[in-house]
């Protein structure tokens, strides 16, 4: 296996929004971004993973591009932005930038000229199809509620949008469009940014033949998910994007996919394939949904979540690279969905959980705020929620389909919002967030759990993380070396060995607030143990042939 720099790095993911607000308007911006740099060079990431800055309207929260060369105005200014870029690269942390090119906002000046008239330059820029029998040209759903057509009266014909009708999808069919995404990624990275995180961008190539979605029980629109997901030349525009922008960089890349498959990762991050370091897939976080997705969960199995890491793991462990992630901008707090976030398991929780996914094969996602162990936050009212993916759900799940309690059950475990109240940097008014009114509430509990508590501790959440990081720099079994689970049918533990060599490491986690007994399985014996990291004080001589776990307890052993 080739070794690189980015398999052995550790990203962090700042949302911009809640990450820290300099100016004091309410919303985080890129000088608060700046003045954070020396606190994530002491928790010791390499890299941070940038959610989008570009211009934007904000519909979905800049995930709506309206300018890819320039600053959205809340954050600050292409100045702001080129400071923030030298003072992360002083501390040798690099930058990877959010490449939104599935869609673009409405507000695109692209799309304003598309949608003037059928025969403008830009038509072909976007997807429009003319109505069939007066209705749009298939019946698949978008995925923040609604058809994916809207018509627009112009030019009397339907264009797409996968997500809000704001964000138009672009047309990858068309050469001159594709050319014009990777002038804009060579613009970013000669101004020394390094590299990408690719939004929804196994969306990029449709079946331009657009069947009809299946209809599934209880929903209005079909699912067009087979004809977008993982698209008939997706490999060819990847390959060439690869081509003309990033080879001629050092980059790191990495590709959000939803529906991706471990066959399909192969191919997407083969290193003789020319496309993406590696892939975000979903089906961890999928885990327990009901019929209406998220917004009906259900309990998890541990059984479960085992066998889709054990997949990944095992799929792609000489053949491409994994991406490690218990949450981000779009998922719960970690310790929320993953472990216990009562008072009395929180922080131990939050480091077993740190613990089971930093020490798989892979690199290592750290989203903001999971390092001081942040939570979800419980709305009493709508009225506090921001995401439009979340306000759209209520609106329309609430008609018929689900229960105000029922739908305020999984939007207090699952909304997109849970990730993005503010950093709570401090125990002073608004966490120390903002001087001002924060764009969204800080969670109550800012007072317990903020960065400045757990930097005075020693024995707090943050420092663990910095352990575990540091392990990661000084171990290569922990980056390059074999994963194999063990005690596949146990509920409670989740065990297993990364063997590297005559190296082996062994990997024991309770996700359970009982007491199970791990029993060494007999393949393990050995002569020497050494305890590399614990998160119960533990006797680094106790005998490993049989342990009572306490409720959460992880523990590594290096054995010989």
């Amino acid at each position: 296996m080739n070794k690189t720099w980015w398999k052995e790095s550790i990203i962090y993911q700042i949302y911009p929004r809640s990450f820290n607000d300099s100016n004091g308007d309410g919303i985080g911006d890129l000088n608060g971004i700046k003045e954070k740099i020396p606190y994530l060079n002491e928790l010791g990431v390499d890299v941070i993973w940038l959610s989008p800055v570009f211009k934007s309207p904000n519909d979905d929260n800049g995930y709506d591009i309206s300018d890819y060369r320039d600053i959205m105005n809340e954050f600050g200014t292409m100045e702001d932005f080129d400071y923030m870029l030298a003072e992360a690269h002083k501390y040798n942390i690099k930058i990877m930038m959010d490449l939104v090119v599935n869609h673009s906002s409405d507000e695109h000046e692209w799309f304003q000229e598309s949608r003037k008239s059928a025969d403008n330059p830009y038509r072909d820029y976007y997807i429009w199809k003319k109505p069939v029998n007066g209705e749009p040209p298939t019946n698949w759903g978008a995925a923040f509620g609604g058809s994916v057509w809207e018509y627009d009266e112009q030019t009397g014909e339907y264009y797409l949008h996968l997500f809000s009708k704001k964000q138009p999808d672009l047309n990858w069919e068309n050469p001159k469009l594709r050319q014009e995404v990777y002038e804009m990624m060579r613009f970013w990275l000669d101004k020394g940014i390094d590299g990408f995180r690719m939004d929804v961008i196994n969306f990029i190539s449709k079946d331009t033949s657009y069947p009809q979605g299946e209809i599934h029980d209880g929903h209005k629109y079909g699912d067009g998910g087979k004809y977008y997901m993982n698209g008939p030349r997706i490999h060819e525009f990847l390959q060439e994007m690869n081509k003309e922008a990033l080879s001629r960089y050092d980059t790191i890349t990495v590709g959000e996919m939803p529906g991706v498959t471990v066959e399909q990762g192969k191919l997407y991050t083969g290193e003789d394939r020319n496309e993406l370091n590696m892939v975000f897939h979903f089906e961890h976080v999928g885990l327990g949904d009901g019929n209406f997705g998220k917004w009906d969960p259900n309990p998890w199995k541990l059984t479960d979540l085992k066998k889709i890491f054990t997949k990944w793991q095992k799929g792609l462990e000489n053949e491409g690279w994994n991406s490690l992630y218990w949450s981000n901008h779009d998922q719960p707090r970690a310790i929320s969905r993953w472990g216990n976030d009562s008072e009395e398991y929180r922080v131990v929780s939050g480091k077993m959980i740190a613990t089971c996914l930093h020490m798989m094969q892979g690199s290592p996602y750290i989203y903001q705020g999971e390092e001081i162990g942040m939570t979800n936050v419980h709305f009493e009212s709508i009225e506090d929620y921001r995401d439009i993916e979340t306000l759209n759900a209520y609106r329309d799940l609430t008609d018929g389909a689900l229960t105000h309690e029922q739908i305020f059950k999984g939007i207090h475990e699952r909304s997109r919002d849970n990730a993005r109240t503010p950093i709570q940097w401090d125990g002073s008014k608004n966490a120390g967030f903002t001087t001002g009114t924060p764009w969204i509430e800080v969670n109550p509990n800012y007072k317990e759990i903020n960065a400045e508590a757990v930097l005075k501790d020693q024995h707090s959440i943050f420092y663990y993380y910095k352990k575990l990081i540091q392990m990661r720099k000084q171990n290569e079994v922990i980056v390059y070396g074999a994963f194999d689970l063990l005690m596949e049918d146990d509920e409670q533990i989740f065990a297993y060995t990364r063997t590297l060599g005559e190296e082996v490491l062994l990997v024991i986690c309770n996700f359970s607030g009982e007491s199970p007994e791990f029993i060494l399985p007999d393949e393990l014996q050995h002569n020497s143990r050494e305890l590399l990291i614990a998160n119960y004080n533990v006797d680094p001589q106790e005998s490993i042939e049989k342990l009572a776990l306490k409720p959460y307890e992880s523990r590594v052993y290096k054995i010989k």
